[in-house]
């Protein structure tokens, strides 16, 4: 595989993984389900799938 096939492919699997956490993120907050997160040092919380769709949509930090 070339040096530009691999970027090619490392782009569309980016694209379709932002496209599936959008697609899930939609499905929760239209469910009212929480959204299990977890963090780099291990820490889990349970956060509403509502407020996190409303950030990235208006392209907000996530805490």
């Amino acid at each position: 595989m070339s040096d530009k096939e691999s970027v090619e492919l490392s782009q569309k699997l980016h694209y379709g993984l932002a496209l599936a956490e959008q697609k899930m993120l939609e499905e929760k907050a239209v469910k009212d389900e929480p959204l299990i997160e977890g963090s780099p040092n291990g820490e889990i919380k349970v956060v509403d799938a509502r407020e996190v769709l409303d950030k990235i949509t208006n392209n907000e930090k996530i805490d």
